[in-house]
């Protein structure tokens, strides 16, 4: 069922969990700015131990001993009602890509687009893309803002190992893997930004709200 700003669904995701959900069938970057300031107010509520942005949702956790799930529902549809978009006070950032390095997709993804390689990293590095949310593991960035024309559905079988600093696209989105883990998402070059150290404060490097835009360092075809 589509879902919209006016119509969200709130569904259960375990005993202490809400998803709060207000995604459509395309993402839309001013519910996403909606979502942020949601998430900040419901931070603030007694016995909310964690809110997560997602694209167009959030996950609600909190203490099922001390509030009831149907009155935090009730709640979470109301202050929602209130709630209006603001954007974020996010940095921009330029991160160099080196595209088309060994194991990279580069080839195949403009083949299958019907772009030159040229064509396909110019429209990838065209945009100004939003941090929309962060999570999936530890750093991972979703990136709002691929070209329409770069839309492309993950891999039916995923890679076990896509390394850490991979320039990635799936569906319609773009992202950097944050370390190496397994991906469906399709690797168009590696950049040598890190997204996460434990030892740093904070250990991601980016936060949702912030803007990149990926500059070309080398591409190798």
């Amino acid at each position: 069922m589509r879902q919209d700003g006016d119509n969200p669904k709130v569904s259960a995701e375990g005993a202490g969990a809400l998803l709060f959900d207000v995604a459509g069938p395309v993402f839309d970057p001013s519910l996403q700015e909606r979502i942020w300031v949601f998430a900040d107010v419901l931070r603030t509520l007694p016995g909310v131990r964690e809110v997560a942005p997602g694209m167009n949702n959030l996950i609600v956790v909190f203490d099922p001993l001390g509030l009831d799930p149907d009155s935090l529902e009730a709640h979470l549809l109301a202050e929602w009602t209130k709630t209006v978009a603001a954007p974020a006070a996010g940095r921009l950032l330029d991160i160099p890509v080196v595209y088309g390095n060994e194991g990279s997709d580069l080839s195949e993804v403009a083949q299958e687009k019907g772009l030159t390689i040229e064509r396909l990293v110019a429209l990838h590095t065209a945009p100004v893309y939003s941090v929309a949310a962060v999570g999936a593991m530890p750093g991972f960035v979703y990136l709002s803002g691929l070209d329409p024309r770069l839309a492309l559905p993950r891999r039916a079988v995923p890679r076990m190992g896509v390394p850490e600093g991979s320039v990635i696209i799936g569906g319609a989105q773009a992202g950097i893997m944050p370390l190496t883990a397994p991906s469906g998402w399709h690797i168009l070059g590696h950049t040598d930004f890190h997204l996460f150290d434990p030892l740093r404060e904070p250990p991601a490097a980016l936060r949702a709200g912030d803007r990149i835009r990926f500059v070309v360092k080398e591409i190798r075809a």
